[in-house]
């Protein structure tokens, strides 16, 4: 008798503990007014990733909203633009 006692106490606290772990795992805003099992916040705003560009003085990437274009090549800043340009042979 007291081994089954001992396994359905184990029973319990394994289900209380799966269930705490989903619990957090969804978020507060999903309680028990939810409308159901959806996604949690992790996954309810997933942003496009941007082109990344590589500066063709330094060669850091940065985003390609950022670049700085100058004789068909980008760079990560003006001053970056300026010293490029000032190098080339004219």
């Amino acid at each position: 008798m007291t081994r089954l006692l001992f396994w359905i106490a184990l029973i319990i606290l394994v289900v209380m503990a799966v269930r705490s772990k989903l619990r957090a795992m969804t978020g507060p805003g999903a309680g028990a007014g939810a409308a159901g099992p959806g996604p949690g916040p992790v996954h309810a705003h997933i942003e496009e990733s941007e082109r990344m560009s590589c500066c063709a003085e330094c060669g850091v990437y940065f985003p390609s909203s950022e670049a700085v274009h100058e004789g068909g090549r980008d760079y990560c800043s003006l001053a970056h633009a300026r010293v490029a340009a000032a190098s080339r042979p004219d």
